[in-house]
């Protein structure tokens, strides 16, 4: 479960207070795949960051999964993350020197795996998103949909229970952004990930359960597919 509790959350420009998230106030369940929508500067990518425990509130509070991610230093947070959470990005990230299976297998740098299971781990990932025959390709040698795909591996590679997902499909055409999200449906359904989803698409949006809407910091509401 995702407990939001009260949050509010500003930053600050040339001396000025932005309030972003107003009281705000939420609860997701485990198994759940959630789209966050609303205008930009809705506060939409905030609430994601803060989810996945990449930036943290001023006040209230953000439990995942029992752990109380609102009150870790930047070190347990650190740890959190590399555990709990599987990052993608709308512009994939990926390392352009690197291969598919080599991005794949960055994130279990993090830890105590020897060569042979990392690369154990990251086929069994690649499997997933249908990429085995581009193992050696690197970035630049692949479609903006498969570079996707290689970013969803990297993300289930730890089998981290927790998805966080930027507008996954933002830079991607209408069909590979149809293949993307059935990926993450896929990855919801069937393998009980959590998945929590920005997106101004509300195309991609009906591909999850459940869609929160973000106007001015405030929730305004929540539908259920």
């Amino acid at each position: 479960m995702i407990e939001i509790q009260s949050v509010d959350k500003s930053y600050f420009r040339a001396g000025q207070e932005i309030k972003v998230l107003i009281d705000l106030s939420l609860s997701l369940k485990v198994g759940s795949f959630t789209a966050l929508m609303g205008p930009s500067g809705s506060g939409k990518s905030t609430l994601l960051n803060l989810i996945a425990g990449i930036d943290q509130p001023d006040s209230g509070s953000i439990v995942v999964n029992e752990n109380q991610i609102s009150v870790m230093s930047e070190s347990e947070l650190s740890r959190w993350r590399a555990n709990n959470v599987g990052f993608i990005f709308q512009f994939y990230n990926l390392i352009p020197v690197l291969n598919v299976i080599e991005n794949v297998e960055l994130p279990l740098q993090l830890f105590n795996y020897n060569k042979n299971q990392r690369k154990e781990m990251a086929l069994n990932a690649i499997t997933k998103v249908g990429l085995l025959d581009r193992l050696d390709h690197k970035p630049n040698e692949l479609s903006g949909g498969q570079q996707q795909r290689v970013a969803i591996a990297r993300a289930l590679v730890t089998k981290a229970p927790l998805i966080v997902a930027d507008e996954p499909t933002g830079d991607l055409d209408r069909d590979s952004a149809e293949e993307i999200l059935k990926l993450l449906q896929d990855l919801n359904t069937k393998q009980k990930q959590t998945i929590v989803m920005v997106t101004h698409d509300p195309k991609a949006a009906e591909r999850a359960n459940s869609i929160v809407s973000l106007e001015k910091g405030k929730l305004i509401g929540e539908k259920l597919s």
